[in-house]
């Protein structure tokens, strides 16, 4: 077995090979409640102390204070000087436009430089972001990074000769006019000084002078050819501090409820109910979804009433034709009129014509635009969910207890805001106030609360494109890295606990093997009222069964209430310390691990490795079998052949972190649509054999394949698709019809009359008789004069490449109609891997990575040597 087979986790390699002991695979941390009835043998255990009897439920700590912000210089102003510079103009344009006032400026367009002197450049020099903080370490981190480049000296009025950076010798013969051709010798002109700029004392002085001031709100910064800020390029700063200026506008809550028209009523009884705003609101909730599943589930609808009630009551009761009702029973609820209006409302939304579209989202724009940015250390970068989520039902995943509970709507009082100390504090809604207003340089989110369904912390983060979002990725992933300089001694000591006569010691050594080779999570502790999901630590008598020699069956709901079931064969050892963990008088609903938690678990792991926790486990081996299996990755095949083996590769770190979903209910249609598409490609092929019959009637007997056709395809399915064709025909023509009237009208102009639409629709018919007539012989003319046999076997050609193309799309969708691949991407997968494999095999990055991925990822681009 080779020194890279080994790290493969057995979860994977399985499936191939037989699984042995040495091999690995991946995990992630959470906390456990721990509690059982069990005893140990004392023969496996005669030293246990106080520490290995069955740990206490522990309570969360509360969340802890943060702590006071530090004050820090604004460089919002950092680029003005530089912003008008005639550095930024290239000197070929500069040359046309001044004569008569010139300066020495480095030109900035790399038109001007020799092909070889510029590789030359980018191999040898440094980013200009680096340089400028070798040139500027009397400032900040996050000043120097920014700061304007450093200034040169005006220079003299005398004449005097450029210098080589400038000179017509460094400009490509070519792009030379031709009266410097002729004059290449010639002595230069002189050129003006140029304008004076800032010393770096100045400009530091001016920054201060800044901070002090309230910097321009986030909204009024402009786009206009901003520079990018490579923080991963510029040296990073590991401490706790995050920021030094931090500007944003809060967050943005949803509209305010509002009551529907008088006639829409939900019905009790079969009498139309008067309720209060609130408790309308409510009920609007649920009318929007009794035709989907949720209104199904007992435990939805139990929940949903329940909650309904206590609003009812809070707001002033129910009334019918103004008497009092009491709604204690669901069944009697009739929503449908509030769920037929609402049906009514979407329909109307969709039947709006493309400028209402248009304004309306102009104006939903507007009221957005100042959410959607932000100011930090004086550079805009774009807020993530800035948005409030808007009360609703709570769905939850899976079988969660709590589905159908009330998410009330978030008022700013129960909001944090954090920002800059001299920044000024959003503004709350009219006639209220935020919870509290801090200035924590050491976090990096804007806003907090909490909901109320599960009490869970809701916060208000960069995007995923920003700085902080991407210093936390990279973070993540360089510690998984890491990981690989310890992992094989990890194995070894573990491998060597799980004989440890003490029972804390050799059940943390299960967990550790468990964790590594089959990806389990770490597991969270649970309170009664929420779903009963585990991992690792957490698992249960129940979840385990045992079939000797050595197979262990493994049936739970993991994270997201997805089951997680398999089968596999482990380790003697493991099989039998699995065997005490389940000995009498344990049974069902004991604890497996009765003397470990998550938090013991990882802080054994940080002893071993600074930051190692079960999640980097799960990071490292997802990222290490991603690799090894991009191995296998055809070099001279298409580029479809090759995403497919991405995605297969893929596919694997998804199963081996248990990243399920449900086929969806469309999948079906959406395969048939995929089939048809590839059908459609082969109907155009045979159009195209029968044209050369046209053209060379004695083909047929020589080319065979010119008169036969796919097995899929035959005569029926021919007409079929012709008529279908037809019908398309027509309805892209009415469209456009629809479309020209349209814009007549929007110029005051007289539309097209129905006659122009029917001599319009005349070509749709006209093409429903070339298809008859083709039917009927066999025969199809060339439409176009210069169509040749060459031509119409090219054509088919290509045809042949789409087909297999489509073909491979087919397989892919229905590989992974059970297999989530986006989370092991976003989450799992060291995205410096899809960068360098799509440099090696020569497959464009978007076809990997969509635009959001592409921004998210924008520190991750690698050349194809690069390794995780």
């Amino acid at each position: 077995m080779s020194s890279s087979d080994e790290d493969i986790p057995l979860a994977i390699r399985r499936k191939q090979n037989p699984p042995k002991v040495d091999d690995a695979a991946a995990d992630a941390p959470v906390s456990s409640k721990v509690h059982s009835k069990a005893t140990i043998p004392k023969s496996l255990d005669d030293e246990v102390d106080a520490e290995q009897q069955p740990l206490p439920k522990k309570r969360q700590p509360p969340i802890s204070n943060v702590k006071t912000a530090l004050t820090g210089t604004d460089s919002s102003k950092r680029n003005a000087a530089s912003s008008d510079s005639e550095e930024d103009i290239p000197l070929s344009k500069r040359q046309k436009t001044t004569k008569a006032v010139k300066s020495e400026p480095k030109s900035d367009s790399e038109d001007d430089v020799p092909l070889a002197k510029r590789a030359a450049a980018k191999r040898s020099a440094p980013t200009k972001s680096m340089k400028e903080e070798s040139d500027s370490s009397d400032l900040s981190d996050a000043e120097s990074v920014n700061s304007a480049p450093k200034k040169k000296k005006a220079a003299p009025k005398r004449k005097a000769v450029k210098d080589d950076s400038d000179s017509d010798s460094d400009t490509p013969l070519a792009k030379r006019s031709p009266a410097k051709k002729a004059a290449v010798k010639k002595e230069p002109t002189p050129k003006a000084a140029p304008k004076k700029r800032m010393t770096k004392a100045e400009k530091l002085k001016s920054e201060e002078a800044a901070a002090n001031s309230s910097p321009a709100p986030s909204s009024d910064i402009k786009d206009e050819d901003e520079e990018e800020y490579k923080w991963w390029e510029a040296q990073n700063n590991d401490g706790s501090v995050k920021w030094t200026t931090l500007e944003h506008s809060g967050v943005l809550f949803p509209t305010p409820y509002e009551p529907l028209p008088s006639h829409v009523k939900m019905k009790y009884n079969g009498k139309p109910i008067d309720l209060h705003p609130d408790a309308e609101e409510v009920a609007g909730f649920f009318a929007a979804m009794i035709e989907t599943d949720h209104a199904r589930n007992p435990t939805f609808v139990k929940n949903f009433f329940g909650d309904f009630q206590a609003v009812i009551k809070k707001s002033g009761g129910a009334k019918s034709a103004g008497q009092k009702v009491s709604i204690d029973k669901f069944e009697s609820c009739d929503f449908r009129p509030m769920f037929e209006y609402f049906e009514k409302k979407k329909e109307e939304k969709k039947a709006m014509t493309k400028e209402e579209k248009k304004v309306a989202k102009t104006e939903k724009d507007k009221q957005e635009e100042r959410y959607k940015f932000c100011l930090l250390d004086g550079r805009k970068e774009k807020v993530g969910n800035f948005r409030i989520e808007p009360p609703g039902l709570f769905r939850g995943r899976g079988e969660h207890p709590k589905t159908g509970k009330l998410k009330q709507r978030v008022m700013p009082e129960q909001i944090t805001i954090n920002i800059g100390k001299n920044a000024p504090v959003p503004t709350p809604p009219e006639g209220h106030s935020w919870k509290e207003v801090r200035h924590d340089n050491t976090v990096t989110w804007l806003a907090t609360w909490n909901e109320n369904v599960n009490n869970n912390v809701k916060y208000v983060f960069l995007a995923a494109g920003s700085s902080l979002k991407g210093q936390s990725d990279l973070k993540k992933f360089e510690k998984a890295r890491k990981l690989k300089d310890h992992i094989k001694q990890i194995r070894k000591d573990y491998t060597s606990d799980l004989r440890d006569k003490h029972m804390a010691i050799r059940q943390r050594a299960t967990a550790m093997y468990l964790i590594d080779k089959f990806a389990l999570r770490a597991g969270n502790e649970k309170g009664d009222d929420e779903a009963d999901t585990v991992g690792c630590c957490s698992l249960r008598f129940e979840h385990v069964t045992l079939t000797p020699p050595n197979k262990v069956a493994f049936d739970f709901l993991g994270k997201d209430s997805i089951r997680y079931y398999n089968e596999v064969e482990v380790d003697e050892q493991v099989f039998k310390n699995l065997k005490i963990f389940k000995k009498a008088p344990k049974t069902e609903g004991d604890m497996l691990f009765d003397r470990l938690n998550t938090t013991q678990l990882n802080k054994h792991l940080g002893s071993l490795m600074d930051g190692l926790s079960a999640k980097v486990f799960r990071t490292y081996n997802a990222s290490h079998t991603f690799q090894e299996q991009l191995k296998s990755t055809p070099k001279n095949a298409s580029v479809a052949d090759k995403i497919l083996a991405y995605n297969r590769a893929n596919r694997m770190v998804a199963i081996l972190c248990n990243h399920q979903k449900s086929v969806s209910k469309n999948h079906g249609q959406m395969m048939e649509k995929m089939t048809d598409k590839i059908r459609a490609l082969k109907y155009q092929k045979i159009r195209c054999k029968r044209q050369i019959l046209a053209l060379d009637p004695k083909l047929k007997k020589k080319r065979s394949e010119l008169i036969e056709y796919d097995s899929d395809i035959d005569d029926e399915w021919i007409k079929a698709h012709q008529k279908d064709l037809v019908e398309k025909e027509k309805e892209k023509i009415s469209k456009k019809f629809a479309k020209e009237n349209e814009a007549l009208l929007a110029e005051d102009k007289k539309p097209m009359k129905d006659s122009e639409l029917e001599e319009r629709l005349a070509a749709a018919g006209a093409l429903a008789e070339e298809f008859e007539e083709e039917n009927k012989t066999g025969i199809l003319e060339p439409k176009s004069k210069s169509a040749t046999v060459e031509k119409l076997d090219q054509q088919i050609q290509k045809l042949d490449e789409r087909i297999l193309v489509e073909k491979t799309r087919v397989t892919d969708k229905e590989e992974n109609k059970e297999t989530a691949l986006g989370t092991s991407k976003l989450n799992y997968i060291d995205p410096r891997l899809s960068y360098a494999w799509c440099a090696k095999y020569d497959v464009p990055i978007e076809k990997i990575f969509a635009a959001t991925l592409r921004e998210k990822f924008k520190w991750a681009q690698v050349d194809a040597d690069w390794v995780f």
